[in-house]
């Protein structure tokens, strides 16, 4: 009789000790699959360990550090996260370490398998002991689910939409059908992210008050664990800093008490909007715009933002066959993108934006409209914006002209011929504005009411501001003063809403033969990057004194 592995890895996932015994006697000290390394960590632990005692030795006798939770999941992040806790021990503070030892986001892992995990974790993690406190939530024993605050079920099932939304590149999840791909991964995802958040509630919950942390610090929280576990804190009322890495190497996005892909540049806007930029600050957004116009790298930047350089509006006019009539220009985000997920307005979702948008462009023959799909959508293989056009107008007319991901069409050159712009979330909205292009802002975005953008806020809204832009284009040309506002918030938002920090999250292996824990520790580290870590263990952010320029 053929015997199903899965079943027995399940049978054997309950049983007490038999994961942990398996892992000692078949795999002592080593991974369980390739992919879940931390090799590296447990060999640097050592060093780090020495770096931050000797740091801590030098800190003033006065001197208060706080009690910090640091949160995560998936190898890379726990790899990460014991790097920075290596770091905000050095500069005095009591740190725990927890985390949850799934190797995968989308797979659904027996518990046998998820138990060695644990056991090779704890292993690899000995050294940090004196360091910092290690504790797998796995460990604990979570709250019931009648005990958990109120709201946070709803709270975590919009997490496990958005985990689902973004792992399939889609909007539409079948939450009610176990059977569907969207339906399977929703129901794991929500799963794991109550387990998470009740694990996390049932550890908290148990200490005395005195020992409990100070605050949360977590990579992200809007996705996975960390967003459960983020939730959770902060229905606790237990103060939360979470972070994230964009294209920039050397910099680091934080946000107090809020989700940091939200992007909320509100305090920076309201500090820096009446402030010119200089001329120095001017030559910078100048080069790195033309960075982006022409498809090239420019300075710390990682990302190629197109993959043709700028021929001119002249040029793409004749390539797209464009005549005299007004153009109107759509910059499309890509379907499941994180910073589109749960940013409507007045919209069921992005895709429903695009479709009312394409049809009401369809009956206005007056009017050419451009829709040009995200050149990032070649990299993934989630639905095309171009099919959802082409399911809203099964036939296309020809004032409407559809702009593939790998054309080789630069959307700069489109910018400079368009006289209505419409975008979602995309950073191609602002870039309108910046070239005096009216646009209509359709998500909540970080640019959006900033006093360079038009900000419908309901259908009809949307439609009558669009038909009156569309009635005399010209007319709502931006001022001069309107964007020279633009310039300003792009230079605010590139190089001053970023934070330095020496370990960017992809890199920083190779990083720390620059930036070692000691130097980064050192006077010298703590010159350029020790407001940043101020503001990581919890410290308002000051933005005079993080300004870039």
């Amino acid at each position: 009789m053929a015997i199903n592995k899965r079943v027995v890895k399940q049978i054997l996932g309950d049983l007490p000790l038999t994961a942990e015994l398996y892992w000692q006697v078949f795999q002592r000290g080593m991974p369980v699959t390739r992919g879940f390394s931390l090799r590296k960590t447990e060999r640097a632990l050592p060093l780090w360990r020495m770096q931050a005692e000797a740091a801590r030795q030098n800190l003033p006798v006065a001197h208060t550090g706080r009690r910090i939770l640091i949160f995560c999941t998936l190898r890379y992040w726990i790899e990460h996260g014991v790097l920075l806790g290596a770091a905000l021990s050095g500069l005095g503070h009591e740190i725990t370490l927890a985390y949850l030892p799934y190797a995968s986001m989308n797979r659904n892992t027996t518990r046998f398998d998820v138990r060695r995990h644990n056991a090779y974790i704890r292993s690899a993690l000995k050294e940090s002991a004196g360091l910092f406190q290690t504790i797998s939530l796995m460990d604990t024993h979570p709250a019931s689910k009648e005990s958990l605050p109120a709201g946070l079920d709803e709270a975590i099932e919009q997490i496990s939409l958005r985990d689902t939304q973004y792992t399939l590149q889609i909007e539409e999840v079948e939450r009610g059908d176990h059977q569907s791909a969207s339906g399977r991964l929703f129901h794991l995802r929500q799963k794991r992210n109550l387990h998470a958040a009740s694990a996390f509630l049932g550890w908290f919950q148990a200490l005395k008050p005195e020992d409990r942390p100070d605050m949360l610090l977590t990579p992200n929280g809007s996705i996975l664990e960390m967003g459960a576990i983020y939730q959770a804190a902060r229905h606790l009322g237990l103060p939360a800093v979470t972070y994230e890495f964009g294209e920039q190497r050397g910099r680091i996005w934080l946000a107090h008490n809020s989700e940091v892909m939200l992007q909320e540049t509100g305090d920076l806007w309201a500090t820096y909007q009446d402030c010119p930029l200089t001329e120095s600050q001017w030559e910078q957004i100048r080069a790195l715009y033309a960075s982006r116009q022409n498809g090239k790298l420019w300075e710390n930047f990682s990302r190629l933002w197109q993959g043709l350089p700028s021929q001119g509006g002249e040029q793409v006019r004749q390539v797209l066959g464009l005549d005299t009539r007004p153009i109107g220009l759509l910059a499309a985000n890509v379907i499941g993108d994180s910073l589109t997920l749960g940013r409507q307005i007045f919209s069921k979702n992005m895709t429903e934006w695009l479709e009312r948008s394409v049809q009401f462009f369809a009956g206005r023959p007056d009017i050419q409209l451009v829709v040009r799909i995200h050149p990032g959508e070649r990299y993934l293989k989630g639905p095309s914006v171009a099919q959802v056009v082409r399911n809203a107008l099964p036939v296309i007319p020809e004032h409407i002209h559809l702009i593939e991901a790998a054309d080789p069409v630069n959307t700069y050159d489109l910018v400079e011929i368009a006289d209505v712009g419409l975008a979602y979330t995309t950073t191609v909205g602002m870039e309108m504005a910046m070239s005096s292009v009216p646009a209509l802002i359709g998500g909540k975005t970080h640019y959006r009411s900033k006093g360079f953008t038009l900000d419908p806020i309901s259908w009809d809204h949307y439609h009558t501001l669009l038909g009156s832009v569309l009635a005399n284009p010209r007319q709502y040309r931006l001022t001069r003063t309107q964007v020279e506002q633009a310039w300003n918030y792009a230079y605010r938002f590139f190089f001053d809403y970023p934070c330095p920090f020496p370990w960017h999250m992809l890199n920083f292996w190779n990083e720390l033969d620059t930036w070692s824990l000691e130097r980064v520790l050192s006077g010298e580290g703590q010159t350029i990057f020790g407001d940043t870590f101020k503001n990581l263990a919890g410290e308002p952010r000051h933005w005079k004194s993080n300004a870039h320029g």
